[in-house]
């Protein structure tokens, strides 16, 4: 696809950049912005003029309804720099098209192509140095749109605002990652919002990875709200099991996110010939396969850490560790990705977009 300059915007570049004064060898995941960003508003029943600013602080009246209703939502991107200092985006439209599906099932309205995609693209353009080459480095993109509109009365807004940060990134995880399976709490539920990348599904992971956490696993593996007893998401991301020589992962539903990093990895796999399975594994499925020796891997697959391995896993108080193999298919699966993101392999499927 080819993303479309967006012409009707009004730009405000900032008088000095913060760019030299950042460590880009040493930068820990989120917490370091770029110059600029896209604000737009909602107001009157449609869209206003897009704008890009300098990045600052925004106000708010204190009943704006995302603070009591928590009409909240997001996505994750990243945008990638090649040898030939060209900047590219990994399927945008995947993004563009979940966002409005998420801003759907939270009764908001839904972003136009000019202004999602259009003005990220104008952005990227502006912040193109703050892009680094070399595999690894990337600029994570985090558009999001949240309820503006003031008033406590328990309805929908009228004004919303839509926003895009950047923000250069180098690995999302350091270190082993353990993780714990649920047995109490749930992620998401039939008829809930788990499908959607709403803020509040976020926060309520919170308080049971707090639990994890204190037990010594990093993240957490979500089970089914009515029975505990099928695998659905890692933390933050959707998951992966390799019984032997077959790959196993849950399939989308109102529960669970439909992950883009997650979908690519499933269509890479058919490519290079290895078995995918989508349906749901039990937990008892997994733990008879790690006593049995057929679990190979788990591993978590998002934008933000790609793909994570997991070197073990806990439930009812026992710790299962996963064999440490020569020939990962998580890695094998990271790198032929990564080198589709980066450019180093030839983008057969056409996921990759020149801004």
């Amino acid at each position: 696809m080819e993303i479309k300059t967006l012409e009707n915007i009004d730009i405000t570049l900032s008088p000095t950049s913060k760019i030299n004064e950042v460590d880009f060898e040493n930068i820990s995941f989120g917490n370091t912005f770029t110059d600029h960003m896209l604000v737009c508003d909602f107001a009157d029943g449609k869209w206003q003029q897009p704008k890009i600013v300098p990045y600052a602080p925004i106000t708010l009246d204190p009943s704006a309804k995302v603070f009591h209703y928590g009409q909240a939502i997001f996505e994750g991107m990243k945008a990638y720099k090649d040898d030939q200092d060209d900047v590219w985006l990994f399927r945008p439209e995947q993004n563009h098209d979940r966002f409005n599906k998420s801003a759907v099932r939270m009764c908001m309205p839904e972003v136009p192509e000019d202004i999602f995609l259009g003005g990220l693209k104008k952005l990227l353009q502006i912040e193109k140095d703050w892009v680094k080459k070399g595999q690894g480095n990337s600029l994570y993109i985090r558009p999001f749109m949240f309820a503006s509109g003031k008033g406590v009365v328990a309805a929908p807004a009228q004004f919303y605002k839509f926003m895009i940060l950047l923000s250069p990134a180098k690995a999302y995880y350091s270190g082993e990652v353990k993780v714990l399976i649920a047995e109490h709490y749930s992620r998401a539920a039939n008829g809930g919002i788990g499908a959607a990348k709403a803020a509040g599904n976020y926060a309520g992971q919170f308080y049971p990875t707090k639990l994890a956490n204190e037990k010594g696993y990093q993240q957490v593996i979500w089970t089914d709200d009515a029975t505990h007893t099928k695998l659905e998401e890692a933390g933050t991301m959707n998951v992966f099991f390799r019984i032997n020589d077959i790959l196993y992962t849950a399939p989308t539903s109102e529960r669970i996110l439909d992950g883009i990093t997650r979908k690519s990895l499933i269509e890479l796999a058919k490519r290079e010939n290895i078995n995918v399975e989508v349906r749901s594994v039990l937990v008892d499925e997994l733990v008879t396969a790690a006593k049995d020796g057929s679990l190979k891997e788990i591993f978590g697959a998002g934008t933000a850490a790609v793909v994570n391995p997991i070197v073990g896993f806990g439930y009812k108080e026992e710790y299962y560790e996963l064999p440490k193999l020569e020939n990962s298919l998580a890695l094998e699966l990271k790198a032929k990705l990564t080198n589709i993101q980066y450019k180093k392999a030839d983008d057969t499927f056409g996921w990759t977009v020149k801004i």
